[in-house]
């Protein structure tokens, strides 16, 4: 199969989307299928594989320039149709955007007559509420430019909320997927897709085999680098360790988790990993506490050596995340989670301690009752079968069923 996926960013820019779907192409070329990615041309240097012919004409849309925006209109439609007329014929237009990327798409697909699979790969309301005041307002201009943008693709959809929008972008779709069974399950109560399929973002076999071979027997063998008491008390009442990773920004909770470690005073290390808008005030709020080190970002296969090595990982967003790749990382390298999202911690299954509502005190609690059971040698062990299911190649297996399912269709 010649399958083209469209993307909001190039797969060179950071982001969860942007990891998956080098991941996914990764694979599926490994199974023998070309794959041609579709994205904004970047602006700050960086390169991802081979120059690529189908990087849109674009402007930055960062200060840093790491991200940028492609327009959607006739410009950019005659741009791919002369590039793709140099190139195999394609069987299937795979959209993993949530917005330019997504129209440009299914304009794509639909001046071509080629089938469309779309992953749905952001919860829009609550990301905008997380990031403006102004979310339903700018909500509604993404309407408008959603129908201006796709008219004449699917039926009409009416609204201005976050569900309408991808109401509206999932029009033209053959099979709609989507990274976790909680939103799956939201995108078809809110009359998103009628049926949609279930695919996790996956780890790559390989490196999680890496990973978990230089993992030590036991958790109190070694530690990488973890401050002055990290690899020194090999006890076992040592301190436990809890680590917190992810973007520093409001709808990821950092803070409200940092305000719990203070209230806790609970007896751990706690290690912090990522940056973002939020550090400064991350910062004071952990001086009430000598434990939690911040150690900011961290290459991929490093992040999850330390994932390996700690005793809990702490997840802490509400509603937000459409999958939370975090805490199933964690269940595929053995490590339990702290979890926050009722919905991931249903999800996950087993290997956990939930969070019994969204307050700083009931975290709190949480982060005690870990702690007490990790120094016990009682702390929960994660589903095995989530583990297995985690990664990409089972993933990938997955996905190209969809596919050839599509395509038999017609």
């Amino acid at each position: 199969m010649h399958i083209v996926f469209f993307g909001d960013q190039h797969l060179a820019s950071l982001g969860g989307a942007q990891v998956s779907m080098r991941l996914q192409k990764q694979y599926l070329e490994r199974a023998g299928h070309t794959v041609t990615v579709v994205a904004p041309k970047m602006h700050n240097g960086s390169v991802f594989g081979w120059p690529n012919p189908f990087d849109l004409p674009s402007i930055p849309i960062t200060l840093d320039r790491e991200y940028s925006m492609s327009w959607p209109g006739r410009r950019t439609d005659r741009f791919l149709d002369r590039t793709f007329a140099l190139h195999p014929p394609v069987d299937l237009v795979h959209v993993q955007a949530d917005f330019w990327g997504a129209f440009i798409g299914h304009r794509f697909a639909h001046r071509h007559g080629i089938p469309v699979v779309h992953t749905m790969h952001n919860r829009v309301d609550v990301g905008m509420a997380a990031v403006t005041p102004l979310h339903r307002q700018v909500l509604a201009v993404l309407n408008l430019w959603r129908r201006q943008s796709m008219r004449g693709i699917g039926r009409p959809v009416s609204g201005s909320d976050g569900w309408a929008f991808l109401r509206g972008i999932a029009q033209g779709s053959s099979a709609v997927t989507a990274p976790s069974g909680h939103f799956a399950r939201r995108l078809e109560q809110h009359d998103v897709f009628p049926n949609v399929d279930v695919v996790w973002n996956g780890i790559d076999d390989e490196l999680l085999a890496s990973v978990l071979a230089e993992k030590p027997s036991s958790k109190r063998d070694t530690t990488p680098d973890m401050g002055s008491r990290a690899g020194s008390d090999v006890s076992p009442a040592r301190r436990p360790r809890f680590i917190w990773l992810g973007r520093m920004s409001p709808e990821k909770r950092l803070l409200t988790f940092l305000e719990a470690v203070v209230m806790s005073q609970v007896d751990a290390d706690i290690e912090v990993i990522g940056g973002g808008g939020q550090l400064r005030a991350a910062e004071r709020i952990a001086k009430g506490h000598a434990g939690i080190r911040f150690v900011g970002r961290l290459p991929y296969a490093e992040t999850l050596t330390r994932i390996a090595a700690a005793d809990a990982v702490v997840q802490t967003s509400i509603g937000f995340e459409t999958q939370g790749m975090t805490p199933f990382e964690a269940a595929a390298l053995g490590t339990p989670t702290i979890v926050s999202d009722p919905d991931i911690a249903a999800e996950l299954r087993s290997g956990l301690w939930a969070v019994p509502d969204g307050s700083v005190s009931a975290l709190a609690a949480t982060l005690r009752a870990a702690a007490s059971e990790i120094r016990n040698g009682e702390a929960p062990t994660p589903d095995p079968e989530v583990a297995e299911a985690f990664r990409q190649s089972s993933r990938t297996a997955a996905m190209v069923e969809i596919y050839e399912r599509v395509l038999a269709a017609g």
